[in-house]
């Protein structure tokens, strides 16, 4: 079926990258409530990979890095944000 409708797969995709991303919104909120140096650290941490993803996303987005088609654009930019969330949640369940 996800060949003839590739948005369903897509749609799985989405759906498992929110619930990993608020995981992780989680986890920074209890560092940042935390406070100190740490809880800083991850605020500024945040703001700035936010603006690195984003520009790195632009960036594929000009160059055809994410494909010729919405549904592999759509794919690609999952991707790019998946492999980001994915090791923010490592990094912040380890410490």
């Amino acid at each position: 079926m996800a060949r003839r409708n590739p948005w369903l797969g897509l749609y799985m995709d989405a759906w498992t990258l929110g619930v990993e991303s608020s995981a992780v919104v989680g986890l920074r909120a209890l560092k940042i409530a935390a406070g100190g140096a740490a809880g800083e650290a991850e605020a500024q941490r945040m703001i700035s990979e936010k603006l690195d993803a984003g520009l790195a996303l632009g960036a594929k987005a000009m160059t055809g890095g994410l494909g010729m088609t919405a549904p592999s654009a759509a794919a690609r930019t999952l991707s790019h944000y998946r492999r980001r969330v994915r090791a923010n949640h490592r990094r912040l369940i380890k410490g």
